[in-house]
């Protein structure tokens, strides 16, 4: 193979191609190999290191969730249709994949209450920064607004892909763990493609959709899109996004249906309103007839750049998470539509009782006092990983530290709470009694 192309060796193509200062000019530094018997010793001394969700009370959250999963889940998911296809090119011979695709959508447009959605894309993050890439093209508008409550990955794959959209990113602040209304209208203006909030936010307080939203088409006017970052969960007891003019809904998929899993893979949902429809990234199943008139599937839509010419392509996404958006569907359709209300009334209850029990405490006091549905935020009168690691020393994960998420200052000394269905009253009654007891005995070890 060298010789028919003309060099001597593997280290010659490198030598042609890899400019001198970009190669490593040593042998890398890896260690010897091992036998395969040694290797799998190895792997499980690793593996056992980890802790799962079953085997500690978990009340971690800041996006990905412990909520219960149910056993037919897996069993659909492990289905060798299911999970051996790559993607759907000749609809002859996936009706299956493209029928999951078109009931996923069809879900995913009841949900926000907008009538068109994609077949997923990769996360939450990524739809987030999708929709602004989505608005820049539709509008030409060279400005991005994203509320401080939008979780910090999703304003850091924004800030991250801005160059490429050829964007500005204005980030506006919280006041009282909410959007600051005063900011928002002034940020928003001609110069405005996308406002993007989140609902709850981050901190998991409810915002004032509906005027962020009015605020959006009041200073934007027309062009501009409203882009609303949704818990799929919370909208069982919160108002959908197109019922409250959003022109966009975009959110993290993994609590429908999709466990924890080291924090992935999972789905992003995308809906918004018809007239983005040959916008939106990724792909769209449709319905038809065939040639003897029975119902059958296709892929209706494609905007991926294989698909399209480079330029106008709207995503570069190669494999829609299709196995994992089934998980989703599947999950929808279990709840039903009372299921999921009760749902969120249940979370609405629970959450409550936590909130009221931490905020008894001495030396913990909550952050913001705003409306919350499943997650809230707390204040801690001590170091937050030393009372994170005492907790944690009694079976208990209270909660994530979010100055270590945000990095911002006025976070310092936050603890993100999160209560799932799985959370039982017996297990807020735990949490509390061992998060007031780490930290009374951090105030101890450390002197005033």
């Amino acid at each position: 193979m060298l010789a028919a192309i003309g060099v001597g060796s593997l280290e010659e193509i490198f030598a042609r191609q890899i400019p001198a200062a970009l190669r490593l000019d040593r042998a890398l530094d890896l260690p010897d190999g091992m036998v395969e018997q040694d290797v799998y010793e190895h792997l499980r001394e690793l593996a056992a290191r980890n802790t799962d969700a079953d085997s500690q009370i978990s009340f971690l959250g800041a996006g990905m969730y412990d909520h219960y999963v149910p056993a037919f889940i897996d069993m659909l998911t492990e289905r060798s249709e299911f999970l051996t296809p790559y993607t759907p090119y000749q609809p002859e011979i996936s009706q299956g994949t493209l029928q999951v695709m078109f009931e996923y959508q069809t879900a995913i447009s009841e949900l926000t209450a907008l009538p068109v959605s994609n077949a997923a894309v990769y996360d939450g993050a990524s739809a987030v920064g999708a929709a602004a890439y989505m608005a820049r093209l539709d509008n030409g508008r060279e400005r991005v607004v994203v509320s401080a409550g939008v979780h910090p990955h999703a304003r850091e794959t924004l800030r991250t892909l801005a160059p490429g959209y050829g964007v500005e990113i204005v980030e506006v602040p919280l006041d009282a763990g909410t959007t600051d209304e005063a900011a928002w209208r002034e940020a928003i203006d001609e110069r405005t493609c996308a406002a993007v909030f989140a609902q709850p936010n981050f901190y998991g307080v409810v915002e004032d959709a509906g005027a962020l939203t009015a605020t959006v088409r009041e200073r934007g006017g027309d062009e501009a899109l409203s882009v609303a970052s949704v818990d799929p969960v919370t909208l069982g007891v919160l108002r959908a996004p197109g019922e409250y003019g959003a022109d966009v809904a975009v959110g993290e998929g993994q609590a429908l249906g999709n466990r924890l899993d080291f924090g992935g893979p999972s789905f992003g949902i995308f809906a918004a309103r018809e007239r983005l429809l040959r916008r939106m990234p990724g792909r769209i199943a449709g319905e038809t007839l065939d040639a003897d008139g029975r119902r059958g599937f296709v892929l209706t839509l494609q905007t991926r750049e294989q698909h399209i010419r480079r330029e106008k392509a709207t995503s570069n996404i190669c494999t829609a998470q299709a196995l994992n958006a089934l998980a989703g569907v599947a999950y929808l359709g279990w709840l039903g539509r009372r299921g999921i209300v009760e749902l969120g009334e249940l979370l609405l209850r629970r959450t409550h009782y936590a909130r009221e029990a931490l905020r008894a405490l001495e030396g913990v006091a909550p952050m913001h006092e705003g409306p919350v549905v499943r997650e809230f935020a707390v204040r801690l009168d001590a170091d937050v990983a030393a009372v994170r690691a005492r907790c944690i020393e009694r079976g208990i994960n209270p909660g994530v530290d979010l100055h270590e998420i945000t990095g911002r200052e006025e976070d310092r000394g936050g603890l993100l709470v999160a209560v799932t269905e799985r959370r039982s009253r017996a297990d807020i009654d735990a949490l509390a009694e061992a998060l007031g007891a780490a930290v009374a005995a951090e105030q101890e070890a450390v002197p005033a």
